[in-house]
């Protein structure tokens, strides 16, 4: 199996449908694309986002049916595709006993996030459909930084070559 996280929610603009990327956490950051219904992107953002509703939602009421019961999420399991439908399952535990119960992804994802359960991806569903994503807007790459004394006289051929009429509207 392997680890990944939830990288993001977002709404491919082709189809207009909201996606999960599942991205491995470690080895070479495959992700795994998931097209899910758009009120299980809204719970799942919500959550992420720890907005509270008035009453509980499905996925709250989930939850709270599991930690009353003395239940906990081992792990969410995305374990295959068939015919573009993706399976998953919920791995449980009460005290010595495990019980698993299958789930559609967007499903155990969004209970996954409200009870900080680990997500996993089966290494062949992995190996089969996972993809490399260049990085996000807001995540960089390491960069290696230039030396200061490349970076001054780097400014100082942009001052030579510099006049005033550059600066004109």
């Amino acid at each position: 199996m392997v680890e990944v996280r939830l990288r993001a929610v977002r709404v491919d603009l082709q189809s207009n449908t909201p996606v999960l990327l599942l991205q491995e956490t470690d080895g070479e950051g495959r992700t795994l694309p998931i097209f899910i219904g758009t009120p299980e992107a809204a719970s799942i953002a919500y959550a992420l986002q720890g907005v509270t509703m008035p009453r509980p939602m499905t996925h709250d009421l989930m939850r709270d049916v599991l930690v009353s019961l003395d239940v906990e999420i081992e792990r969410v399991v995305i374990t295959e595709l068939h015919n573009t439908t993706y399976y998953a399952e919920l791995q449980l535990r009460r005290g010595d006993q495990v019980t698993v119960v299958s789930s559609r992804p967007s499903d155990a994802v969004a209970v996954a996030v409200r009870t900080g359960s680990p997500l996993y991806v089966s290494d062949e569903l992995m190996d089969a459909e996972g993809i490399l994503l260049a990085p996000d807007e807001g995540e960089e790459e390491p960069v290696e930084e230039p030396p200061a004394e490349e970076l001054i006289g780097q400014f100082q051929e942009f001052l030579k070559g510099i006049k005033p009429e550059d600066f004109a509207t």
